[in-house]
């Protein structure tokens, strides 16, 4: 006489669809507020329907990509979890934005190993509102509950955003010149780079770290989320000719700037032009790292440099200083020559 195995269900290998389906259902209002023309299909189909704005004449699509990295770390450590969807939306948005383009809609990929409705529906709310202070749509997704493939209580995210911007209007950074304005938009914080360092400064500083920066609890002042740009810099693109975004991310100011820059050009940054906040002296001071180092780590209290000529700098810091942003000339653009492409000093 054989005995009949005991059956396996996809729940009992680790998979709650109940949950899955419980979570989508969370997500939906969530979405709903993110909505804006174009929207044809969202949340809930195979794939999302999007119809690019018939006021543009030629329009050019405009990708990006991105995660938020080991600050996943610090999220899972202090339970933090409402503001990393927030990273998430702004390190794809910030980037589309440096060609000129309007974020037009957002996707997200949440992994885990067991799935926590109270956390996903926390992160996936931080999503939400990223999108809805940038504009952009949150139309899909995918959550993937794979057991075994992360520690308990543990995530993953990356985030895919679409834009579009005009063809004659797609900012390429070609006509950059010496003597073009560098103005240098404050970040809110460290953003979503360098958190390798972050936490092994954390580690170092053990009991001795400080309880607050810059006004802020210490957790809040290292997990404040990326500062989403994109409706300021927008206002200020349509009302001035700005030549050349760049947003400051995993390579910091030395990095960053080089790119948006055509060949031969280089970026002279003033030393002190713009406060290194409590944050960063903090960060700089307990890794015992010098200048260069904390220019290439981190974005140093600048998360987005436009430049612009000379002619309409202080009108183009005017209107983005009268949208919310706070503002500093930094630098100027000069020849290369041998030189390197950044200098600060």
């Amino acid at each position: 006489m054989t005995t009949s195995p005991t059956p396996l269900s996809y729940k009992a290998a680790g998979v709650d669809i109940d949950a899955g389906d419980a979570l989508v259902e969370r997500i939906k209002p969530l979405a709903k507020k993110t909505m804006r023309d174009g929207v044809l299909a969202g949340i809930g189909g195979f794939g999302a329907l999007f119809e690019v704005p018939k006021r543009y004449k030629e329009p050019v699509l405009v990708s990006g990509t991105d995660g938020v990295g080991t600050k996943l770390k610090l999220a899972f450590e202090w339970n933090m979890h409402d503001t990393v969807g927030i990273d998430l939306v702004a390190m794809s948005v910030n980037d589309v934005l440096v060609q000129g383009a309007e974020p037009l809609f957002f996707l997200d990929y949440f992994a885990c190993g067991k799935l926590d409705v109270d956390t996903a529906a926390s992160v996936v709310g931080g999503i939400a509102r990223g999108c809805e202070l940038s504009g952009c749509a949150l139309i899909g997704g995918e959550t993937a509950e794979m057991p075994g493939m992360y520690p308990a209580g543990e995530y993953d995210l990356a985030g895919f955003a679409v834009g579009a911007v005009e063809k004659s209007k797609i900012l390429t950074g070609a006509d950059v010149k010496p003597g073009d304005v560098v103005l240098g938009l404050a970040s809110s914080g460290v953003h979503s780079n360098g958190f390798s360092l972050v936490r092994k400064c954390i580690e170092r500083a053990g009991h001795n770290a400080p309880t607050l920066l810059d006004g802020k609890p210490f957790k809040q002042a290292l997990m404040e989320p990326t500062r989403l740009y994109v409706k300021t810099v927008l206002a200020a693109l349509a009302a001035h000719p700005i030549k050349a975004l760049a947003h400051i991310t995993g390579g910091g100011l030395l990095e960053n700037i080089p790119r948006v820059l055509p060949e031969g050009m280089a970026a002279h940054l003033a030393k002190g032009s713009w406060p290194k906040t409590e944050l960063f002296a903090w960060l700089q001071a307990t890794a015992g790292i010098d200048d260069i180092e904390m220019n290439r780590t981190f974005n140093n209290g600048i998360g987005m440099v436009v430049v612009i000529d000379a002619a309409n700098a202080a009108a183009c810091a005017a209107t983005l200083r009268a949208a919310g942003e706070t503002v500093y000339e930094i630098g100027v653009i000069a020849p290369r020559g041998d030189a390197a492409a950044v200098l600060v000093r």
